[in-house]
């Protein structure tokens, strides 16, 4: 039998557009919105800061955990 898991992820990023709520034919609550990372490091050849950011897309269900 499998056991049922929680797992916990905690973003920190800049909202990279508006939250758009929607719901099932069920009338169950899903909401879709992106969140922008940014991580910078020192490239050790040049000795210049780099930056990178990384898009993540995120769908919550029944708006478990949204806070206002």
């Amino acid at each position: 039998m499998a056991e049922r898991s929680v797992n916990k992820v905690l973003l920190l990023g800049r909202l990279g557009r508006d939250a758009e709520v929607a719901y099932t034919s069920s009338q169950t609550a899903v909401t879709k919105f992106s969140i922008a990372t940014t991580r910078r490091w020192k490239d050790q050849a040049s000795g210049e800061w780099m930056s990178e950011t990384d898009w993540v897309n995120v769908v919550m269900w029944r708006n478990e955990g949204l806070a206002p």
